[in-house]
Order: structure tokens, then sequence, then C-alpha cells
């Protein structure tokens, strides 16, 4: 099934956002528009200070635009109340930034139990998922340590884990690689890759790394406060001569 014969996970129509700066008005996104499918891993890059955090904020209903609309299983979030926001985030939206931020006094198995038992799933299938996923992301020995006896490749994995413990149709990831050295980005990103690919969840991810940016079904990025999708080609040189 093509894109075309799907409904959008999310789609972001004509967003507007900017913020006083003493007497200036600084416009970060001036008619952003852009669709994500189920399954899809979209990049969105630009550089520091475009306005990609303000935009994966609003995607993620963190933050209101000052116009257009953010369509999540066709409502459009931008009307809702904060109480009927706060319940779409808490079941449709997953998030993964740079920085882990796991509970350090919670392990593995409970900082992905958590998310589940705040909307509501009983303990027994809140662990029985969150035990599902860390093994799916190669953590089903590491379930009952602490953040801090894990690797900052092992506490990101459980941070993605956590990110899509409540079957979400959308995934926002901020630079969920950037602090991680290349092989550990590597084998946390690949992982990533592939549970967006089994769970079908929409995954838009911010990020800097090129490389892992033309390895994404689509490129975004974010030029003068639009979305402009391209094509980001890798060319490695070869040692050998």
């Amino acid at each position: 099934m093509g894109k075309s014969d799907q409904a959008p996970a999310l789609h972001l129509d004509r967003l507007e956002r900017a913020y006083a700066q003493g007497s200036r008005l600084i416009e970060v996104l001036k008619g952003a528009t852009a669709s994500l499918y189920p399954g899809e891993a979209v990049a969105l890059l630009g550089p520091s200070g475009a306005g990609k955090s303000t935009l994966l904020h609003i995607a993620g209903l963190l933050e209101r635009p000052d116009g257009g609309a953010v369509v999540i299983d066709g409502v459009d979030c931008v009307k809702l109340g904060d109480a009927e926001r706060t319940r779409m985030r808490r079941s449709e939206i997953g998030f993964v930034y740079q920085f882990h931020h796991l509970l350090p006094e919670f392990s593995a198995l409970e900082n992905v139990v958590l998310p589940q038992l705040i909307l509501g799933l009983p303990r027994r299938e809140a662990e029985e998922r969150a035990t599902q996923l860390l093994q799916a992301l190669g953590l089903g020995e590491r379930a009952e340590h602490r953040p801090a006896q894990l690797s900052g490749g092992e506490q990101q994995r459980v941070a993605i884990a956590r990110g899509v413990a409540n079957g979400p149709r959308l995934l926002l990831a901020d630079e969920p690689t950037g602090n991680l050295d290349p092989h550990t980005a590597e084998r946390v990103f690949e992982q990533l890759l592939s549970l967006v690919r089994q769970s079908g969840v929409a995954a838009l991810v911010a990020t800097h790394n090129l490389d892992l940016a033309a390895r994404m079904d689509r490129v975004l990025r974010l030029m003068d406060g639009i979305l402009v999708e391209e094509q980001v080609t890798v060319v490695r040189v070869s040692q050998a001569q």
C-alpha cells in the first residue's frame, strides 16, 4: 500500500511561529507543511537555530503554533483544550531526546512500564509489553538494571522503548544519537529504524548526521521557516587505491 492509499499519521499544515526578542519579532516557522505516514522514518535537517526543536515541540503538542494546524489521526490538535491535548500526547505521541531523561531510581523495565501505567494499562500487561520491547532492542538481560548501571547506548535504547511503549502513531526524536560515539550511534539508529518498521509508527527524527539521514525514507529540511523535501546522498571515499 503506497502513501497515497493511507491517511497520514501526522499532517502539519502551514505552521507559523514567531518569538519576541526585545523589540524584534523573530519568525521561526513561516508556513511549514508536511505529512508523515505510518511505518516511515523521516529525517528533519536544518542548521542550529532554524527551528527544528520548535517544530518538534509543536508537532508533539508541547507548544501551540501562532497559526496553522497539527492533525494527528484526523484530529486538528490545535483546536483541542489542554486536557485533550495531554490525553492525545500520552496516547498517540512518543518522544526520544538526545539525553535519555530516564528516572534514575527505577530499573530499565520500570522506566518503560511507567508511561503505560499513567495511560491506565494494568501492570501485568505493561510489564509484558516493556519486556518485549527491551528484548527487541537487545536489552532483555539488562531489564532490572538502573540507568547508572547501563552504558550510554543502552540508556538510549531504553528511552526508545519508553517512547513507543504506549503504541503511539507518531514518534518524535530530537538528535537521538547525538550524544553517542559513532559505533554506538550506528547500532542505536539501526534498532530505532527496525522498531519503526515493525510497529508501523511514523517517526520524525531531527539530526545533524547526514549519513543517518540518507538512510531514512525521506528527508525534510527546515529552510527559512518552511519544510523542503530533498535528497541526501553521502559519498564515501574508499581508502583503497
